[in-house]
């Protein structure tokens, strides 16, 4: 008979398996710290170049993947299995987020032979005093609670396509269409194109209508709610998909029930498909707000941040500081700055989101 392999791990192994782990990883840390510093100039020694840091994690690796063995025995065999993906993600997003909180304390242009060189907290004081940074952080502001306008177009549209009418189907993909392009294309297409101020049809259109000189993007909230316009184009579509697929997927028993009952189409939808349905919503809603905190090609292409910054975000802005001044000291300070405000927001949302869903269950 087959006999399970032993789990248990002898006693003196464990210790040795966390001491390995501390040593492999204070050993990282000394060799990225000592070479940060030589590349900032506060020591006179140090490699000429990061190779050996490289080396440095491939032996922190294979030495937590020992220590695990070590500690847990055959489920530290099983864990070996994951290493990879762990490496991978130290390596890809851990290690590049600290390299870049280097990067910010540093003064580093492109197009200086120097390379870079530790500055303290000039970037962050030249951040502070940046007119337009925080302008750029407003306009995020505005674009984020346009998000909540285009939820409500989306749940109508939802509502529409969930209805007995007549080519569901056909509508339900032509409602998608604007979903598939890429946001570069959409704004080629529709900024560039059907709202240039001389021969597009949008602008001829306002002609028509009254409006004399029909500039889409040069008076600044007329800008703004022309990049919110062509964003919405792109994603209503994402919040509509969600909110059809919660809808279909709520039971008609209950909407039936309603208007055996008497409600009318108002008292059904707000008393029991927008309570229903507010799972989906909030999700929809956190979804966009994190994809919108991220917008930035369409206002690259169609706008580059003008007129006078109008319609800047935080994305746009950190772009042409790298593209334009090939600052990426000071580049890099704005995005990992950015990244924090980010994650300050992002779990204050969740948190509320959270004590929301609480207290409406």
């Amino acid at each position: 008979m087959h006999e399970p392999l032993s789990r248990s791990v002898s006693e003196p192994s464990a210790p040795t398996g966390r001491a390995l782990i501390w040593a492999a990883s204070l050993g990282l840390a000394a060799v990225v710290l000592w070479q940060m510093l030589f590349k900032a100039g506060a020591v006179a020694v140090g490699f000429e170049n990061w190779r050996p840091v490289l080396y440095a994690f491939l032996l922190w690796a294979v030495a937590v993947g020992a220590a695990q063995v070590l500690i847990r025995g055959e489920r530290g065999k099983h864990a070996l299995f994951v290493l990879p993906a762990v490496a991978f993600t130290v390596a890809m997003v851990i290690f590049p987020t600290f390299f870049g909180l280097y990067l910010a304390f540093t003064n580093w242009n492109l197009s200086s032979f120097t390379g870079p060189q530790f500055n303290g907290l000039d970037n962050l004081r030249s951040l502070m005093a940046d007119a337009y940074f925080w302008n750029a952080l407003l306009n995020m502001a505005y674009y984020v609670l346009f998000v909540l306008v285009q939820y409500a177009i989306a749940f109508g549209l939802a509502l529409l396509l969930n209805a007995e009418i007549r080519a569901r189907k056909f509508f339900r993909v032509a409602f998608l269409l604007p979903f598939m392009l890429s946001p570069v294309a959409v704004s080629w297409m529709i900024g560039k194109s059907l709202m240039e101020y001389r021969f597009g049809p949008a602008a001829t259109l306002a002609r028509h209508l009254g409006w004399e000189n029909p500039a889409f993007f040069t008076t600044p909230w007329i800008a703004r709610l022309s990049i919110v316009a062509m964003d919405a184009w792109v994603w209503i579509p994402f919040i509509m998909i969600l909110l059809l697929a919660g809808l279909q997927a709520m039971p008609k028993e209950v909407t039936e029930a309603a208007k055996v009952d008497g409600a009318n189409t108002w008292q059904s939808f707000w008393q029991i498909t927008f309570p229903l349905m507010l799972p989906v919503s909030v999700t929809a809603i956190v979804l966009k707000i994190i994809f919108q905190l991220k917008l930035a090609d369409i206002v690259i292409n169609v706008t580059a941040g003008g007129p006078g910054g109008a319609t800047d975000t935080v994305s746009s802005f950190i772009f042409r500081e790298y593209r334009d001044r090939s600052n990426v000291g000071y580049g890099t300070m704005l995005a990992e700055f950015y990244l924090v405000l980010i994650i300050i927001f992002v779990t204050l949302l969740l948190k509320f989101v959270s004590r929301f869903m609480q207290r409406t269950n």
